[in-house]
């Protein structure tokens, strides 16, 4: 399922072999994210049914269009986490990687014998990742943590949204997917200490859902704890920056305006034909003009529903004041930049058909990323993994079939 007519060139992290055990998003990304970039990812899927993934959202000839970004490039393997030839069959995968990352509830793998302390008995170099709601420790540490909980839990939720309504959410899982970065950036930084530094020391990494969110909250907590600030929603705006925000425009369209830099301010107030504001000496710093946002804001929406978009866009560019559109995933799709950026590649699925997948960031020089197949079939690389890799016979592997254990 190769979507390259030559091999791709070397990748980063060629020779780091990881086991993903765990499904839905928060540890399949980052091992996705690895994966790209050249790790060899064996991923276990419980038998007959696989990685609930397969079937989420939107499908294509029985497929989910995500699985196919989520899946690229790992080999997927069948195995019974719940019978104990499953966990001896993680046991010899454990003395073949360097990784294992997992994100199944706290104490689920001590309950199989195959925790952190029961691996690195028999892998000492081992490194183990683990992502769950609340972390491995800690009060709520046993309770289910999917993403959109974690997301109210860390903050981030409470300061989405207009004010004059409920928190909001993106429509995205975007708590899984930092975790998943998270993840990833921890694995990458305990191989460093393993390897680079020459330690030979493994560690676990414990990667909480609601902190990988907690991270992105900026001086939420300094505001608070100096000045008993509790930041609230603002809707497209962002507390104490100004102008930045989305207006409307006369032909229902939006543009993203950010004018926020002093001089960039006034060239933004000069563009919208408001001169008295562009010089204002009270508004040429950013603490004057949060004193005085509402008054800037109806300027500028103003402005703004006076002309079309393109006009807009163009009287913005000529002022170099940072503008832009909000885009859909057609927009996406058809614009130049992110064509000529190399964001999207066309991935073979099959029966001579190709499916538009994202490439990962980051971009690099000399070692760039690269999707060698996507999602694969259930099972698909039982037999590298079972009877290459770990040497069983064809006739082991059939009663482990037979039996249900793969």
């Amino acid at each position: 399922m190769t979507n390259h007519e030559s091999p791709l060139p070397p990748r980063p992290l060629e020779g780091v072999r990881i086991l993903e055990m765990g499904q839905l998003l928060a540890g399949p990304f980052a091992a996705v994210l690895l994966g790209y970039f050249g790790a060899e990812v064996i991923k276990i899927e419980p038998p007959g049914t696989g990685d609930p993934l397969r079937k989420w959202r939107k499908m294509h000839n029985g497929t989910a269009l995500w699985w196919y970004i989520l899946g690229r490039n790992k080999k997927c393997v069948t195995l019974n986490l719940r019978d104990s030839r499953g966990h001896a069959i993680v046991k010899q995968l454990a003395t073949k990687v360097d990784v294992v990352l997992e994100n199944f509830k706290p104490g689920t793998l001590e309950k199989w014998g195959l925790g952190y302390e029961d691996l690195k008995a028999i892998n000492p170099k081992l490194i183990m990742a683990r992502v769950s709601g609340y972390g491995q420790t800690g009060p709520l540490s046993s309770k289910p943590g999917y993403a959109n909980v974690a997301e109210g839990f860390s903050g981030m939720r409470y300061v989405t949204g207009y004010p004059d309504r409920p928190p909001a959410r993106p429509n995205l899982s975007l708590g899984d997917t930092l975790a998943g970065m998270h993840a990833a950036l921890g694995i990458l930084m305990a191989l460093y200490h393993r390897d680079a530094k020459q330690t030979g020391q493994g560690q676990m990494i414990d990667v909480a859902i609601y902190e990988a969110c907690f991270n992105m909250m900026e001086s939420l907590i300094p505001e608070y704890d100096k000045l008993g600030e509790i930041r609230e929603r603002a809707g497209s705006k962002v507390t104490g920056i100004v102008p930045t925000a989305t207006y409307p425009t006369r032909d229902g369209k939006f543009i993203i305006i950010g004018g926020n830099g002093d001089s960039i301010y006034q060239r933004l107030m000069t563009a919208a034909g408001r001169a008295d504001l562009a010089n204002d000496p009270g508004l040429s710093t950013n603490q004057g003009r949060v004193l005085r946002e509402p008054e800037i804001d109806a300027a500028l929406e103003a402005w703004t529903l006076a002309h079309d978009y393109d006009y807009l866009i163009a009287a913005l560019e000529q002022a170099q004041v940072p503008s832009g559109p909000i885009y859909n995933a057609a927009d996406i799709v058809n614009d130049p930049h992110y064509q000529a950026r190399g964001m999207f590649e066309d991935a073979d699925i099959g029966n001579g058909e190709t499916v538009k997948l994202p490439t990962f960031v980051p971009k690099m020089s000399e070692t760039p990323g690269g999707t060698s197949w996507v999602g694969p079939a259930l099972g698909a690389h039982n037999q590298e993994v079972y009877g290459e890799l770990l040497g069983m016979s064809a006739s082991e592997i059939e009663l482990l079939q037979n039996d249900g254990v793969i």
